[in-house]
């Protein structure tokens, strides 16, 4: 199941048009410049997407920035590998990308969504994230170094 939905703002274009990501773009910028994804291969990239709603920023058909949901599309996402241009960032970009994920109405009814993040916090925050209230309901499976 896909949910497309495309908005313009300030010349910037938000899409979940899956077919408009430009997938060694984001390879590139995952495999060298996210902490979490460095050495990431293409085929897992192109994978992730596959599986995932996606969601591109863009000036015109260039791809400026990324983010994917990992969901059932009924009650559970997790938002995974969000990012913006370095030469893009500080214009509020991640913000609005945010708020477009958020605005889609099929998003709205789930129960939980998460995110793992170190650095991001108070993006997150405003749109209703919070730290863990009972981490050790959690429990997670981690391998650091599975791309390496």
């Amino acid at each position: 199941m896909d949910i497309v939905k495309q908005q313009t703002i300030d010349g910037f274009i938000f899409s979940s048009d899956r077919t408009r990501i430009d997938i060694p773009y984001v390879h590139k910028v995952a495999s060298t410049q996210l902490y979490w994804a460095k050495g990431i291969p293409l085929e897992t990239v192109e994978r992730s997407i596959e599986n995932s709603l996606c969601f591109g920023v863009y000036i015109a058909d260039q791809q400026i920035g990324f983010a994917r949901l990992v969901t059932d599309y009924a009650t559970f996402g997790y938002l995974a590998d969000v990012f913006i241009d370095e030469q893009y960032r500080g214009k509020g970009l991640s913000k609005q990308l945010m708020k477009f994920i958020f605005d889609i109405k099929e998003l709205q009814t789930f129960r939980r969504m998460i995110l793992v993040t170190r650095d991001a916090h108070s993006l997150y925050e405003r749109y209703g994230f919070t730290l863990l209230k009972t981490p050790e309901t959690y429990m997670e499976l981690h391998r650091p170094n599975v791309y390496s």
